[in-house]
């Protein structure tokens, strides 16, 4: 009861953004911050008020009935106390690309067109998250840049008033040409999927060409003063990871994040632990070559473990998924491109926002569905072995 209390408490003195840390440190007993810094941090977070931005090119009429209310709600907040501001919205099942550890050599039935949202249902929602405290959307797919609606999707997402940052997860294959637009319409963040630096490796893995694309899509984010662009490489033994120390040294002279992800299991990517190149295995290998690799504080809800390389522009990450999983400081949702919703990337259960948006719902039963979902989260995934077991999407249905 008296957690409660302090919980409300906390949520109506604090911005989200320091709420989630107040959690953190309470949940481990470090309640050390200062009633201060919190109210400096209050007070940033409201003059840190969004400011419409102004797109030059073709993108759509920012609508003006939004609401624009960013009022403290319990929709967000599991029975574990983890406070969600995060959003991952796929686009799209469709890709460019066919990487083996994301979809089945024999492809995957896609939803059909009709029953993917819609621009104005992914706005709809969107505001609906944002307004209850989501803070960060990362757009994803499939391959969201091959929707021909998302430069008019980020301009419209980027002017809902409370949210921070607007990302995308994309392989790269057409970001080049189309990063300056997507800037110009408010993208703040950007991810790019790369598992090797040689050419014949790549089209091995994707089935497809296409890494020369992707190497001029890293250099065009860098030029368009992204800062740092992040790079995600699954590592696979016996595939790529004789390249990890090759990835590090991109880091040496570009403000490159390289993100070394364990592999992980989903439908229809044979997965095997054989393949599974763990965390500390990769972190021994770049300490041999790089002496000087020392660890980053981490936020309360980072996925990735940093590290700094001395005298190196960019930074070094691990996502521990299997081997060492985060899910106590966990803040991200999934809004899939058919409408689902998931509290968990690993957890089976799924429930439709699609079918009552369309059904007429207001926001109001919107945030039931929402809200009784994020409660039935699990403290955690189930173990790496139980996870392979456990039926789930393939990862391009899901959303990377």
């Amino acid at each position: 009861m008296m957690k409660r209390h302090v919980f409300k408490f906390a949520r109506s003195r604090m911005g989200f953004a320091d709420f989630n840390c107040f959690l953190a440190d309470f949940e481990t007993g470090s309640c050390s911050t200062s009633r201060n810094s919190y109210s400096k941090g209050l007070l940033r977070h409201q003059m840190n008020a969004s400011t419409p931005r102004m797109c030059s090119t073709s993108c759509a009429k920012v609508p003006e009935d939004l609401p624009k209310d960013n009022p403290v709600s319990d929709m967000l907040l599991d029975s574990f106390g983890r406070l969600h501001t995060y959003l991952r919205i796929s686009l799209t099942e469709r890709c460019n690309l066919r990487c083996q550890y994301c979809m089945p050599a024999e492809g995957v039935d896609l939803t059909p067109s009709p029953k993917i949202l819609s621009q104005n249902e992914i706005v709809r929602l969107a505001n609906l998250f944002v307004s209850s405290g989501v803070e960060k959307i990362r757009l994803t797919g499939g391959e969201p840049t091959i929707r021909k609606d998302i430069e008019d999707i980020c301009l419209h997402l980027s002017n809902l008033n409370g949210l921070k940052t607007l990302a995308i997860t994309t392989n790269g294959i057409t970001l080049a040409r189309k990063l300056p637009k997507l800037k110009e319409c408010g993208l703040t963040s950007v991810n790019i999927s790369l598992d090797t630096l040689v050419p014949a490796k790549f089209e091995f893995m994707t089935r497809r060409n296409g890494h020369q694309k992707v190497m001029e899509s890293i250099n065009a984010a860098i030029n368009l003063g992204y800062n740092p662009v992040k790079v995600n490489c699954v590592v696979m033994r016996g595939f790529n990871d004789d390249e990890i120390c090759d990835f590090v040294e991109l880091t040496r002279d570009k403000p490159i994040n390289i993100r070394f992800i364990e592999f992980m299991p989903f439908d229809g990517n044979v997965w095997n632990v054989k393949k599974l190149v763990p965390y500390s295995e990769m972190l021994d290998r770049v300490v041999k070559r790089f002496p000087s690799l020392k660890r980053l504080q981490d936020h309360p809800t980072d996925t990735a473990k940093n590290f700094r390389i001395d005298e190196h522009a960019g930074v070094v990450s691990f996502i521990t998924s299997m081997t060492e999983h985060f899910c106590a400081g966990c803040n991200r949702l999934r809004l899939l491109a058919d409408g689902n919703f998931k509290v968990c990337l690993f957890g089976p259960s799924e429930v439709s926002l699609r079918d009552p948006l369309r059904q007429g719902a207001n926001d109001h039963e919107l945030r039931e569905i929402i809200g009784s979902a994020v409660k039935r989260k699990k403290a955690s995934h189930a173990g790496m072995f139980d996870i392979a077991k456990t039926a789930n999407r393939p990862m391009i249905h899901i959303g990377g």
